[in-house]
Formats: structure tokens, sequence, C-alpha cells
């Protein structure tokens, strides 16, 4: 069974895929979204291609914990992902994960400017992994 991450954004959905496993998430690719019918038409295609039985969706929770007006969006988004491509949906708390990234990525000291097409990849891999890594501990 493999497990699909997405980083949910206004422009772009950043997405990750487990190993069969379910141990190791590896970013996958960044899709530039257009409009929902085509973005649910390419996660549900993705889906199928990778034999996908569960999705994890980073939800954007306020600092405080919570949901604001981007979170609810993303339900929203999913309550759709989940309609569309009947499978089981789980949202994860992806705050600090853009952070996460970036910090990443001054470790391997990658310029704003080269890095700023893969965040939205490496977020929902770091989302997919703290998910992974939470059921192992179960």
């Amino acid at each position: 069974m493999r497990t699909l991450g997405l980083d949910v954004g206004d422009k772009k959905i950043g997405i990750s895929l487990s190993d069969s496993g379910r141990s190791i998430a590896q970013a996958l690719k960044v899709y530039r979204r257009t409009t929902l019918e085509k973005d649910l038409k390419e996660l549900k295609q993705v889906a199928e291609e990778h034999s996908v039985e569960e999705i994890v969706i980073g939800l954007p929770k306020d600092l405080s914990g919570a949901i604001g007006k981007k979170a609810t969006e993303v339900m929203a988004f999913a309550e759709a992902v989940q309609k569309y491509t009947s499978i089981h949906i789980v949202l994860w708390d992806e705050r600090f994960t853009t952070n996460e990234a970036n910090r990443i990525f001054e470790m391997a000291q990658v310029s704003h400017k080269k890095r700023k097409p893969f965040i939205d990849m490496m977020a929902s891999q770091i989302i997919l992994q703290g998910y992974l890594d939470a059921q192992k501990q179960k």
C-alpha cells in the first residue's frame, strides 16, 4: 500500500509518495493548479499510476492550532478529492513544514532562487514523512 502526500497551495500542489512499505516519503513532483476539475483528474491519475490507497493532505492550521480560512479551503479541497477518487483522506497538521523545507535547503546551501520551484514538493515530503513516522509509533 502506498500513500500520497499533498501540500496544497493556491497555485501549486506539492506531491510526494511513500514506498510500498510506508516507511519512507519521496518527493514526486509539483503540479501547477488550473481548475478544480483538472486538479482532481491529475491527482486521481497519479494515485492510480502508483497504486495509492491513502492520501495525506497538509492542513495549514493557524499558529494557535485553530482552523482558519486557508485550512477551511484545504478541508473543502480534501473532501472533493475524497469524493472524486474514493481514496481515504487524512488531514495532517502542516504547521512549519515550509519553514522546515527552507531550512533543509539552507543547510544544503541552495539559493532562494533555485529552491523556489521545489519548496512545495519538499513540504509535501515533510508532511508525508511526519505522518508515516507517527503511524510507525502506534
